[in-house]
C-alpha cells in the first residue's frame, strides 16, 4: 500500500512543471532550473500555504516568470566530466569537502509530524516547515482523507480500522472546536477602530489555530522545504535508513532516488555496501546495544519519574565560572595575552569593569539580529525541558545547540490551553486526550515505533537543549517574542530567568537586551498589523 495522495495536473500544467522538478506524481521532488531566488521565495511561501510546492508554483509563481530562456539550457552538459572529477577527486584522495559544494532545495511533502523531526535533525541543512499555527487542519485532502499519515502496515493490522476511526474522531473534534475557538476569541477581544478586517480576521484564527493544536495527533501530515548540501543529505539518508520507524526508510529512498537526479555522484557511497551499507548499521547497533544495557542496568529506567508539579523547565548545568571565560575571550581577541593570563587577569578585576567590558563587547543591540561576537560561545548551559510536543516540534528546530528526547508517549499527561477551558471547552477537549491516550497504549505492544503517531500535540516529552550563551541569545529572544506561541515563549522566559538566577550569570542575562518577558492577549496582532503597513508601502521591510 502506497500511503502518499497522488497530486494530479492537467496536461499543460505538466507541461509547464516537467522543466522544474524532479517528478510531478510523488511527494518528494527537486527543483531544478529556477533561479536560487525562486526557490527560496518558493519555500518561504510554502511554510504558510495549504498548497503544495508545485501547485502553488503554478497559481503563484509562473506567471511572474520568465521562462522562456530556460527552453534552451541543458542541465546534463558537462555532466559526466564533472561526475568523473568528482570521483577521482573524492575516491581516491577521499576530499569529503567536494560534497559541501553542490546543494539542492528537495521538497518533502506528505511527512507526518514525526518523520518532521527526523528529517530536522541536522545541523548544516535549512528547513521550512508548515506551520500549524497559519494553516488549519479541518479540511480533507482531495483523497477524501484527513491530513494524517495511514502507516500501511498498521492499516494491513487487526488495528487498521480503529487507527483510520480513532484519526478520523481527533480531526472531526478538530474541525468543530476551531470555529467554536474563533467564536469566543472574537467576543473576549473586540476588533479594534485601527485594525482593518483583514488582520483582525488573521489575529483571531491564529490565536485560535494555537489552542486547539494540541488536538492534532503526531501522525499530522506537514511539507518541509530542505536546502542542504550532497554531505549534508548523505548524512541525513544514512540515519534515516538505520530508523527503526518505517516511514524515515520508505521516505529515505524516495529522496535518495531524487537526489540522484540532481547530484548523483555526491550521494555514490550510500549504496555501497562497505560505506553506506556499514554506516548505518553502525546507526542502528549502537542505538539498539546502548537501550539493552540501559535496560539491564536499570529495568525500571522507562517508567517515567516525572511530577506533575515539576518546573517545565530545569537548568541542570552550568558553568559557574562561565562568565569570567566569556570575558577572558573577549579580551584574547583584543590583545596580545594568552587564553591563560587574560583569565587570570579578568579574574582580579571589579564588578563595574566587568560590566564596563561585556557592555563595550555587546555594544547597542538595536535589535535582536545583532548578536554579539564568538566570545559569548564560551560558556554554555544544559536545560532539561518538559513541554508539550507543539512547543518541542519548534524548539527543535534550532540547530545550533544539542538537542536530544525520549520516546514520545503519554505517561507525562498533557497541557490545556487556557482558551480552551474558557470557551467552555475542556470536556471534549480531555475526550480528545483519552482518545489519544486509549490508541497509544492499543498499539504500542505489536507498532511500539510507531505508536507515536498516536499521540496529540498536547502531551508532554522530556528533552535536553544544551546551548552556548550565543545561541541562548538568539533561541530565546527569537522564542520570547510577542508574537510567538504562548507555550514556547513561557519556556523562553523560564530559560532566560535561569541564566540569570540560578546560574548566576546576570551579566550575560542582560546582554539579552530583547528577550520579552511580556503577556500578549493576541499574539499574533503586532505581527499582522506590521505586515500589513509592509504591504501597503507604508514602512520599508526589514
Amino acid at each position: 500500500m502506497f500511503p502518499y495522495v497522488e497530486e494530479t495536473f492537467t496536461n499543460d500544467e505538466q507541461a509547464i512543471l516537467r522543466p522544474y522538478f524532479t517528478n510531478i506524481d510523488q511527494p518528494v521532488f527537486a527543483l531544478v532550473n529556477l533561479p536560487e531566488v525562486v526557490k527560496g521565495a518558493l519555500f518561504a511561501r510554502y511554510s504558510r500555504s495549504p498548497k503544495s510546492l508545485r501547485r502553488l508554483f503554478l497559481d503563484e509563481f509562473v506567471e511572474d516568470l520568465d521562462l522562456s530562456g530556460d527552453l534552451s539550457f541543458d542541465a546534463t552538459v558537462g555532466l559526466r566530466r564533472a561526475e568523473e572529477l568528482y570521483e577521482r577527486v573524492f575516491f581516491e584522495y577521499g576530499d569529503d569537502s567536494v560534497a559541501q559544494l553542490g546543494g539542492v532545495h528537495l521538497a518533502c511533502e506528505q511527512a507526518s509530524n514525526v518523520l518532521t523531526k527526523i528529517l530536522e535533525w541536522g545541523r548544516l541543512m535549512s528547513y521550512l516547515e508548515q506551520s500549524t499555527r497559519y494553516l488549519g487542519y479541518d479540511a480533507r485532502l482531495p483523497s477524501g482523507h484527513y491530513r494524517y499519515y495511514r502507516a500501511p502496515e498498521i492499516l494491513d493490522s487487526p488495528l487498521g480500522a480503529r487507527y483510520v476511526g480513532d484519526m478520523d474522531r481527533l480531526f472531526d473534534a478538530y474541525a468543530e472546536m476551531l470555529p467554536t475557538a474563533q467564536n469566543w476569541l472574537a467576543q473576549r477581544y473586540p476588533k479594534q477602530a485601527d485594525d482593518s478586517d483583514f488582520v483582525y480576521r488573521q489575529a483571531i484564527r491564529a490565536k485560535a489555530l494555537d489552542a486547539v493544536r494540541g488536538l492534532l495527533p503526531a501522525a499530522s501530515l506537514s511539507n518541509v522545504g530542505i536546502y542542504g548540501t550532497g554531505q549534508s543529505y548523505e548524512l541525513l539518508l544514512l540515519r534515516m535508513r538505520s530508523h527503526p520507524l518505517p516511514e524515515a526508510r520508505t521516505y529515505a529512498d524516495m529522496m535518495l532516488e531524487e537526489l540522484r537526479k540532481v547530484i548523483p555522484s555526491f550521494l555514490r557511497r550510500v549504496d555501497i555496501a562497505e560505506r553506506g551499507g556499514e554506516w548505518s548499521e553502525y546507526l542502528a547497533s549502537t542505538s539498539a546495544e546502548t537501550t539493552k544495557v540501559v535496560e539491564r542496568l536499570w529495568p525500571d529506567a522507562m517508567i517515567p519519574d516525572f511530577e506533575p508539579s515539576a518546573p517545565e523547565v530545569r537548568l541542570t548545568d552550568f558553568d559557574p565560572d562561565g562568565e569570567d571565560k566569556l570575558l577572558a575571550a573577549i579580551c584574547f581577541a583584543a590583545s596580545s595575552m594568552s587564553d591563560a593570563e587574560a583569565l587570570r587577569r579578568v579574574r582580579l578585576l571589579g564588578h563595574d569593569d566587568k560590566v564596563a567590558l561585556i557592555r563595550a563587547y555587546v555594544g547597542d543591540r538595536k535589535n535582536r539580529r545583532h548578536r554579539p561576537g564568538r566570545a559569548f560561545e564560551r560558556t554554555d548551559y544544559r536545560f532539561e525541558l518538559v513541554t508539550d510536543y507543539g512547543a518541542f516540534r519548534d524548539l527543535q528546530r534550532h540547530r545550533i545547540l544539542t538537542v536530544e528526547w525520549q520516546p514520545l508517549g503519554t505517561q507525562l499527561g498533557y497541557d490545556t490551553p487556557a482558551v480552551i477551558e474558557e470557551a467552555g471547552l475542556s470536556e471534549a477537549y480531555d475526550d480528545c486526550m483519552e482518545r489519544s491516550t486509549s490508541l497509544y497504549e492499543a498499539l504500542s505492544e505489536q507498532f511500539p515505533t510507531q505508536a507515536g503517531y498516536a499521540v496529540s500535540l498536547a502531551y508532554r516529552i522530556r528533552y535536553i537543549l544544551q546551548m552556548n550563551a550565543r545561541e541562548a541569545i538568539h533561541l530565546l529572544e527569537l522564542r520570547s517574542g510577542p508574537q510567538g506561541h504562548p507555550s514556547y515563549r513561557r519556556v523562553a522566559q523560564a530559560m532566560h530567568r535561569a541564566i540569570a538566577e540560578d546560574a548566576g550569570h546576570r551579566a550575560i542575562a542582560e546582554a539579552m537586551i530583547h528577550v520579552d518577558h511580556g503577556s500578549s492577549d493576541l499574539e499574533r496582532l503586532e505581527a499582522e498589523r506590521r505586515a500589513e503597513k509592509r504591504r501597503s508601502g507604508s514602512v520599508s521591510g526589514g
